[in-house]
């Protein structure tokens, strides 16, 4: 019998939270405010002979694209009891949301974070950002370029009533980057600026010269179980933002005189975090190096136009994808800073690109060149390629601070 795919009804969100709960084990996930965004319309389930199997759900987000901003179905709470695994029962939600998004015409790409990448790269998910973690002890914050700060500079903790200007400052930080969310309140409150867990404090410091923000460090500390006379507190970041480079060492600085903290860790860092270039001792981060966020074009034309692009270029191109058929074709595009121009033709292809690939390349994960070298796609004029390369470069790395 073939699955009812729907959306939950507002007495099935119970049983909603406790398959998504039980499905993926992740109690902590789930947490009230998570809880209660969770309308019974975002939502999308595989239900079979009337009981709910498969869960997930769909948040509405706006995304930085380059400089602009583009609206994202963000999928979150995808789970299945393991009593209905390796049924198609994912396959077919998922692809009844690409169909409805490409039909409302609203979201044009979605965008997730993923237990295992290879769950959605068979869906047309690319991996379009990195996440790295660094673990390093106070010590070992020591600069190569000098340390003092500005004499004009200072610190200022804040509470409950300074949350204005970190979002200001957030907002400013983000701008011209690729994969931030636009943080509506509820965003900064189940992220960054959650309830900390018992026994820690969240702590929001402030950098200002001349009394003017100009960054920001969100984090928690907590003590640890150690031995007599050793340093027992220990600092997780949740966010941090700067506006120019002195306030980013001046952060750091912070927490370079901090003798009685054992470890500062740092869950979620960009791939271009200027650290690793800064310190004398890169090593003593201990870097970790995972994958980001997973994204997929579900509206092809939508989404090239969307994104802001610093060069001009005509492109000729041919899209592979077996989930949305929109989007299989030839494609041409006259991209410029001040718009683009895309529909399908029947010119002959410079490349020939899978559409997770594309997504890659549209995010600035890999360029075109990249991804030929990896045969993620097929070349028909390499002469094209620098040309692909230079159009879909990002002014940052893809990054997202935010898990959804």
């Amino acid at each position: 019998m073939e699955p009812e795919i729907r959306s939950a009804q507002k007495e099935e969100m119970v049983e909603f939270i406790r398959v998504a709960t039980a499905a993926l084990v992740l109690p902590h996930k789930l947490t009230p405010e998570l809880a209660s965004s969770i309308a019974p319309e975002i939502t999308l389930c595989a239900f079979d002979g009337g009981k709910l199997a498969t869960t997930s759900a769909a948040l509405p987000l706006t995304m930085r694209f380059n400089g602009d901003s583009v609206p994202v179905s963000g999928i979150t709470l995808v789970g299945t009891l393991p009593i209905y695994r390796k049924k198609g029962f994912l396959r077919r939600i998922l692809t009844r949301h690409f169909e409805l998004l490409y039909h409302q015409k609203r979201q044009p790409i979605t965008a997730l974070y993923a237990s295992q990448a290879a769950i959605y790269q068979r869906f047309g998910y690319g991996i379009v950002s990195s996440r790295n973690t660094y673990k390093v002890v106070p010590q070992h914050l020591r600069f190569a370029t000098g340390q003092d700060l500005p004499e004009n500079a200072s610190f200022k903790e804040l509470g409950d009533d300074g949350n204005d200007v970190l979002r200001f400052i957030y907002r400013q930080f983000v701008a011209d980057r690729i994969g931030y969310l636009h943080r509506a309140g509820k965003i900064w409150d189940i992220g960054a600026l959650s309830k900390p867990k018992k026994g820690a404090l969240l702590n929001r410091i402030l950098y200002l010269e001349n009394d003017t923000p100009l960054g920001y460090v969100i984090y928690t500390i907590e003590p640890q179980n150690v031995a007599f006379g050793q340093p027992w507190q220990r600092i997780d970041i949740r966010d941090i933002a700067w506006l120019t480079a002195d306030a980013y060492q001046a952060i750091w600085n912070f927490f370079a005189d901090m003798g009685v903290v054992t470890e500062i860790n740092w869950a979620h860092v960009p791939s271009d975090d200027p650290l690793p270039h800064l310190l004398l001792e890169p090593r003593q981060l201990n870097i970790r190096s995972n994958d980001g966020l997973l994204a997929r074009i579900v509206d092809l034309e939508a989404a090239i136009s969307k994104r802001v692009y610093d060069y001009s270029a005509e492109i000729a191109f041919e899209v592979i994808d077996d989930i949305c058929p929109w989007n299989n074709s030839r494609w041409a595009a006259n991209i410029t800073p001040g718009g683009t121009g895309i529909g399908k033709t029947k010119t002959l292809p410079e490349i020939i690109v899978p559409i997770d690939t594309l997504a890659m390349l549209l995010f600035g994960q890999i360029s075109a060149t990249q991804a030929g070298r990896m045969g993620r796609l097929g070349v028909i004029d390499y002469k094209a390629l620098p040309k692909y390369d230079r159009l879909f470069a990002t002014r940052y790395r893809p990054f997202c601070a935010d898990i959804f």
